[in-house]
């Protein structure tokens, strides 16, 4: 899961490389790396660590010239180093490639190319593509392209530079993603729209198996396979280039915290009728027959998503009255699950391109689920193999740590779980209006409790130097503190871990001692004395415990060492607000430890490879 940039035209390449590379880091920051076509060779300069260093190093003097690639990297293949820093060259250097992917069959490839004389410099699976360029050129850098990728297994992203022809650049696309962007006699590609939004609005998504080909001229799109010429829909991108900055935050991640609330409202605009009665969800086509005839529902998913569909989980059974397992993606595809033409899939990915969730969802259609994904990015791989799509309007999040992503996804799980149950008259509209109203109010009041910031602020520090956190909760509580553990130990790097209230007497309490934080999750109120009872189990061992509860509540205070209080909504709808302390918790712990807050280590945001 890597970061890709190129430019062809007439300005000066490396800093249009190193503004997109920036864009793209949350993707990689293991090494990066440009190649630039410098008076008909190719120079080159990479270097392991974040990208600074490469800026660094550049400083001193970088490649003169107007066509080039750059790559920041996320390591699979080879430990970070600087040799295993992309760009990759075959050994006479005359082929430049960058790649994000893996290519599961490079062993072989690179012995059969060893045997005809090829020597390597890498530990990488990226590093056989130019060789296999060099072995394969027909005097055509855009056919041999295509015969080079007939040979590859596995997935990819990849622009191909060479000093044989200079004035192009050959991208091709299978399962990780690529956008073109159109200027003004110049022309980019890259993983990534913020790479190219300070330069150009007009963009256009390679699709799986299309190739193509950049000259200072035009861009060209051809069929992989057959190499026939495509005719691609350009879009213009509408939303600011300022979204996918700080905007005078610190962090990315406190940025899009403080935008959950725009996030949210615009996830349910037009898919809630005026009246609060009924979900409308024009976008989705499946059948009211085949709706009542469900037998079961799969959530797959991997992460954040995961646990958005663990607080799908609770809200389905609830509403629509299916039977709903939730399943982690990497695992749902070789277990032989259990799916047939009465089974709805429903797959949940931020950025649409998660290579466990994708493989997920084409194996539950294959034995004839029907799929709905659940994604942020329009014309996303996941988008594009469901049958329906509910798009998350979160806009770009560009911290590895996911937040206003995952509230959205809630609010994805609230519409599908309505409109499933008023096609299934298993909720009344009595009920269905109660919970609507309920997800209308979740805006403002998830403003309210950023709003007082300064509650959470003001105990926080003191729990800073924890290395042992434990998140308790049940019913839908247990599915949030899954998320709020996550959130933790990504960016703070604390050991934390989330259970079930109930299952501490069946092993976790004799982990329990002085020096332990415990957050309590309180918020379900029919288990609530329950829970109570649990927060007592560890107060007696001495842990420290933050709990959170509904605005009110007085009763949880008794029982706790630090109470945070959010506003009264639906048992259902509560995730959503109660995940929103938990994000700043972490954030600020993590803040309070000197940690990369956006970009944690050994972590990136879009995961594309399994």
């Amino acid at each position: 899961m890597c970061g890709i940039v190129g430019y062809i035209g007439s300005k000066k390449v490396v800093p249009i490389l190193l503004e997109g590379l920036e864009k793209l880091e949350y993707r990689g920051y293991d090494s990066a790396g440009v190649a630039v076509l410098e008076n008909g060779k190719l120079a080159i300069e990479k270097s392991v660590g974040k990208l600074q260093v490469l800026k660094d190093k550049l400083a001193d003097g970088a490649p003169q010239g107007s066509v080039g690639i750059g790559h920041t990297r996320w390591a699979t293949h080879g430990r970070p180093s600087d040799e295993n820093s992309h760009p990759h060259t075959d050994w006479p250097n005359r082929f430049a490639v960058v790649h994000n992917g893996i290519i599961e069959n490079f062993q072989e490839l690179k012995e059969e190319l060893q045997a005809k004389g090829h020597q390597f410099r890498s530990e990488t699976d990226t590093e056989v593509i130019p060789h296999l360029i060099e072995e394969n050129y027909d005097g055509n850098l855009e056919s041999t392209v295509r015969k080079v990728i007939d040979k590859l297994d596995g997935s990819y992203a990849m622009v191909v530079l060479s000093e044989v022809e200079p004035q192009k650049l050959v991208a091709a696309r299978k399962d990780s993603p690529l956008v073109v962007g159109l200027g003004e006699k110049e022309f980019f590609v890259a993983s990534d729209i913020p790479a190219v939004l300070n330069h150009t609005r007009k963009t256009f998504i390679l699709e799986d198996g299309e190739m193509a080909v950049l000259t200072p001229e035009n861009v060209q799109v051809f069929d992989a396979d057959t190499g026939e010429k495509i005719t691609k829909e350009v879009h213009v991108v509408t939303w600011d280039a300022q979204e996918a900055e700080k905007g005078g935050f610190d962090h990315f991640m406190l940025k899009e915290i403080f935008e959950q609330p725009k996030a949210l409202r615009e996830t349910m605009s037009g898919r809630l009728s005026p009246d609060n009665k009924r979900v409308v969800l024009d976008e989705v086509r499946i059948s009211p027959e085949f709706i009542k005839d469900i037998q079961r529902i799969y959530i797959v998913a991997c992460g954040t998503a995961y646990h958005a569909g663990m607080v799908g989980k609770y809200f389905i059974e609830n509403t629509a009255q299916i039977p709903v397992e939730v399943d982690i993606a990497s695992e749902f595809r070789y277990r032989n699950p259990l799916v047939n033409e009465k089974t709805l899939v429903i797959a949940i990915s931020q950025s649409g391109e998660t290579a466990d969730t994708l493989a997920a969802l084409r194996e539950a259609k294959r034995k004839g689920a029907h799929a709905i994904a659940v994604t942020n990015v329009v014309g996303s791989s996941v988008a594009r193999d469901a049958d329906d799509v509910i798009y998350t309007w979160a806009g770009p999040e560009i911290a590895v740590a996911s937040t206003k992503a995952y509230t959205t996804q809630l609010i994805a799980m609230f519409l599908v779980g309505l409109y499933l149950a008023q096609h299934r008259d298993t909720i009344s509209a009595g009920e269905a209006e109660v919970i609507i109203k309920a997800m209308r109010d979740l805006p403002q009041q998830t403003q309210a409790i950023l709003d007082r910031l300064d509650e959470i602020k003001g105990f926080v520090s003191k729990y800073a130097k924890c290395e042992d956190v434990f998140f308790l909760g049940r019913s839908l509580d247990y599915a949030v503190a899954l998320e709020g553990s996550l959130k933790l130990k990504e960016i703070s790097y604390i050991h934390a871990e989330a259970y079930a209230a109930g299952e501490l007497k069946h092993g976790t309490l004799a982990l329990i001692e002085d020096g332990i934080l415990v957050i309590a999750l309180a918020t379900q109120m029919d288990v609530f004395d329950k829970m109570v009872s649990n927060i007592r189990e560890v107060k007696a061992r001495d842990a420290a415990v933050v709990g959170l509860t509904f605005e009110g509540n007085k009763e949880l205070a008794k029982s706790v060492d630090e109470t945070v209080y959010i506003p009264g909504t639906h048992k259902l709808t509560a995730p959503v607000l109660t995940v929103v302390p938990l994000q700043l918790l972490a954030y600020y712990i993590a803040v309070a430890r000197g940690c990369d807050v956006d970009k944690p280590r050994n972590l990136a945001k879009s995961v594309t490879v399994e």
